[in-house]
Parts: structure tokens; C-alpha cells; sequence
């Protein structure tokens, strides 16, 4: 193993420092590469680009590397995977036609033996010296990409300084779920070929965050933790079932009711109760009904809800997706969020939870440019097209089309402190010209009830403690 050179930050580690960081000690098992068959190549690259063999020699004598990619196995928190590890260090970490070859014998050694993939990805982007026979090689990755992800594998990235060009728009925005660490420099545009008045600040880990790019900062000391849960979660068997792998695997259990168990008497008591501060919301259930969770963040379209929380989870000793609407009006980042979270659960062959709680979809002129209606859309569709089962738990208030897209149709279950409503009373009332002493009365008749939900066979049952 070639000696590791000092690093003065952990963003800039080399590909082997940053590959001992994050696995468990001496685990780490390097593929075999054919460097025969590369010494047969132009040793000046496929452009004759003249002195880009020196240039290659000096960035072999610097490093101790001979591409810029590190392939090899090792364990994560006892979770076996695959790692591609970058070298900055070499040609800043740039992809070439041999770094194409070892990346795309690392993903066919991920499927061959059935194991995720993490890319601890450090590049400034295609290799200038080898033109588009470098760029081509982005084609190349994505697809053995997809092909790992349609095995349902699972990918990880960690986007560690700088994360630019073809590296972060494949292997890093392509992957399941995105990590960076803090301050990381993030973009498509490396720094040299920005606008002279671009912000910098725009191609940051923590900008990407709120933009809904990436899933998590995570700092280093924490990052081999970090990677291990979700490697444990993300790759976990389901032994639920007790039969094959291909088989679907058994639904989650709803949570049990957390709040009164005792049930409304009138339909304005439902809606009082759902609505009441008090009321336990989404937090509280995931914190019960789960040992450990990860998040998932951003529905990668320039777009965060902080009232919809996504991620996976440990619930007794298996993982299991959640969506969870917080109380508030969902936006279209919620709903695309979501369903981003139901596809990936899909793919994995991981069942899903949902908590409804939500007044409705956000209906302001704001949520409409954003694309509400076909958001909304996309989340029914993800979830009707589930190849994994969904359960569905109303644990609060359930407003109409904005809370039935994340409402499984077949296996939806209700709190005693809920409803589930066509529209809300207020709405309703307003509609058919009634005035506000009529609210109430309106509320009875829409049979918005949590018994009213089972009576009308919209809902299986209630839960309680």
C-alpha cells in the first residue's frame, strides 16, 4: 500500500486515508486491476496531448497511485460493500478512460456478489488531457450506476473537497443518498470556469443542503458511524416473510396511538383534537416506533419541506421506510420528497410507513409555480406502483387530495386524535354558502370521524397503545 501523504484537511484527504476513515481496520480489500492492458495504451493518452505522460508519471511519484479511483471491498460497521475512493491528488482527482474501467469493474464486482456501493468522491471533473474520450466515460459510469441500483443495491456517496463537474452530476447527485462533509466545495462549475460573479457560497455542502441536493452534513469524526447506519439499513435482509428474497416483503406494523385512546363524539371533536398543540405529532412516533433512523432530505429539484420527514429506520430488528407530514401544509419539495423516498424503498424491496398529518396541500400561488398539482400526482403514482407494501397511519389531521397522496389504499389505519376529511369543514361550509354557526353541524355531516373512516371502510381500524 502505497504511503499515505499529510493532509492538512479531512475534505482533502487522500483516496487511502479517506478509505481507512470510513471502514473497519484492516478490511479493506483492493480489486485487482489490469494494468497490463493499460501499459499497452498511448502513454501520451488518446489526444497525443503533449507531456501528458510526464504528467501522469509526476502525479504516480506524488500519490503512489496510478489512477485517480481506489476500488477495493472492506467493512463498514461490519456491513461488507464495495468503495471507490478518489484522489485528488492525481490530475485533481479527474476521470479518464482508466479511471472509467476500474470504476465500471468496481460496480460489476457489486452486483456479481450482491453489495452496496460507496463513492468517497474528491474530483475536479472529465480529464481535460484525454477530451471527450474522458467526458464519454460519465456515460460509462451513470449507466453502470443504474445497473447497480436496478439490482436493487443500494449506493452511497460522500462528497468530500471539491465534489465538481461529471463526479458529483454521476456517482454524487445520482446516488441514493448523499453525504458531504462540512464546507466541501460542490457544484457542476469548478471554480475555474464559474461566472467572475458567481457567490461562492451557491457551491457549498451547506448551500446543495438547503437546495435539496444532498441528504446530510456530516462531519468526519462522525462519518464512519454515519455510513455504517445507513449501510445497515439500506442493505439489510428482510426475514420477515420467512420465504425467498424476490418475495415482497411483510407490511410495517402501524405505531400504536400515543395520545387519548378514548374516541371523539362528534365530528368537530375530531377536528378539535387533531388540531389541539398538545396532540402528539410525527417526531414522537418515529422516536417510538424506531431504534435508529436515517434521513433522507430534498427532492433534488431545488427543494426542501421541513414538515415532511423521510428517511429509514430499525423497528424491531428489521428497516423500514418512513414519509411523515408534520402538521403543516405540504409543498411540492414534500410531496416530491416523498416520493423519491417511496421509489428508492421500492427499488430496495423495503416496506414503507406513512403518517398523515397535514391540513392540506400548500395552495398559494408560490406552491402552484412550484408545480403542486403534479407533485401531488407524482406521489400517487409512486405510491400506487409500490412494489413494496405501504402502511399508512392517520395520526392527526388528513386535509383532503394533500393527505391522501401519502395514503396507502388498501392497508390505511387512524389514530383516535384524527380525521380524514373530503375537505375542511371550514371549506366546506364556505362552498355551500353556509355561515360559521354551520361549521360544526358541517363537520357531522362529512363523516370525518376516525370511526367514521372504518364504518365507511376507507380506513382498516384504529390503533391504540
Amino acid at each position: 500500500m502505497p504511503e499515505l501523504l499529510p493532509e492538512p484537511l479531512p475534505g482533502r484527504w487522500t483516496a487511502r486515508a479517506a478509505v481507512a476513515a470510513v471502514t473497519d481496520q484492516d478490511t479493506f480489500d483492493e480489486l485487482p486491476y489490469r494494468e497490463a492492458e493499460f501499459s499497452e495504451r498511448r502513454p501520451d493518452g488518446p489526444l497525443a496531448w503533449q507531456g501528458y505522460g510526464d504528467s501522469r508519471a509526476r502525479a504516480e511519484e506524488r500519490t503512489g497511485e496510478r489512477e485517480s479511483v481506489v476500488c477495493g471491498t472492506a467493512a463498514v460497521g461490519g456491513t461488507r460493500a464495495v468503495i471507490v475512493s478518489f484522489e485528488f491528488g492525481f490530475l485533481g482527482g479527474s476521470l479518464g478512460e482508466r479511471t472509467g474501467d476500474r470504476i465500471e469493474a468496481a460496480h460489476r464486482h457489486a452486483r456479481d456478489r450482491g453489495l452496496p456501493v460507496v463513492s468517497l468522491i474528491a474530483t475536479g471533473g472529465s480529464r481535460m488531457q484525454e477530451g471527450m474520450r474522458a467526458l464519454v466515460q460519465l456515460q460509462r459510469v451513470a449507466r453502470q450506476s443504474e445497473l447497480t441500483g436496478a439490482a436493487g443495491l443500494a449506493r452511497i456517496a460522500v462528497l468530500r473537497d471539491p465534489a465538481t463537474g461529471g463526479g458529483w452530476a454521476t456517482l454524487g447527485a445520482g446516488a441514493d443518498l448523499t453525504l458531504a462533509l462540512p464546507g466541501s466545495q460542490i457544484g457542476f462549475a469548478g471554480s475555474r470556469v464559474r461566472p467572475a460573479d458567481a457567490d461562492p457560497t451557491a457551491y457549498t455542502a451547506e448551500a446543495q443542503l438547503a437546495a435539496g441536493a444532498i441528504d446530510e452534513i456530516v462531519r468526519p469524526a462522525e462519518l464512519c458511524a454515519a455510513l455504517a447506519l445507513r449501510l445497515r439499513l439500506l442493505s439489510a435482509p428482510d426475514t420477515s416473510t420467512g420465504t425467498s428474497a424476490a418475495a415482497p416483503p411483510a407490511p410495517a406494523e402501524p405505531p400504536a396511538a400515543l395520545g387519548r385512546t378514548d374516541l371523539p363524539a362528534t365530528g368537530w371533536d375530531a377536528v378539535s383534537r387533531a388540531r389541539a398543540p398538545e396532540r402528539p405529532r410525527a417526531t414522537a412516533y418515529l422516536d417510538a416506533y424506531f431504534t435508529e433512523r436515517a434521513p433522507l432530505s430534498g427532492d433534488r429539484s431545488g427543494g426542501t419541506d421541513p414538515g415532511m420527514l423521510c428517511g429509514f429506520g430499525m423497528h424491531e430488528g428489521r428497516s423500514i421506510a418512513y414519509a411523515a407530514q408534520c402538521g403543516t401544509a405540504t409543498i411540492p419539495a414534500g410531496y416530491r420528497t416523498a416520493a423519491r423516498l417511496v421509489r428508492l424503498a421500492g427499488r430496495l424491496g423495503i416496506p414503507v410507513l406513512t403518517l398523515v398529518d397535514t391540513p392540506g396541500a400548500a395552495n398559494g400561488a408560490e406552491a402552484e409555480r412550484a408545480g403542486a398539482g403534479a407533485a401531488i400526482a407524482d406521489l400517487f403514482a409512486a405510491v400506487a406502483g409500490s412494489p413494496v407494501p405501504v402502511t399508512s397511519l392517520v395520526i392527526g389531521e388528513g386535509g383532503s387530495g394533500g393527505a391522501l397522496a401519502l395514503a396507502a389504499p388498501d392497508n390505511l389505519w387512524a389514530t383516535p386524535d384524527s380525521y380524514f376529511s373530503v375537505i375542511a369543514p371550514e371549506h366546506a361550509a364556505a362552498i355551500l354558502k353556509r355561515g360559521q354557526e354551520e361549521i360544526r353541524s358541517t363537520a357531522e355531516q362529512l363523516r370525518l370521524r376516525p370511526q367514521d373512516l372504518v364504518e365507511l371502510g376507507v380506513a382498516r381500524g384504529l390503533v391504540g397503545r
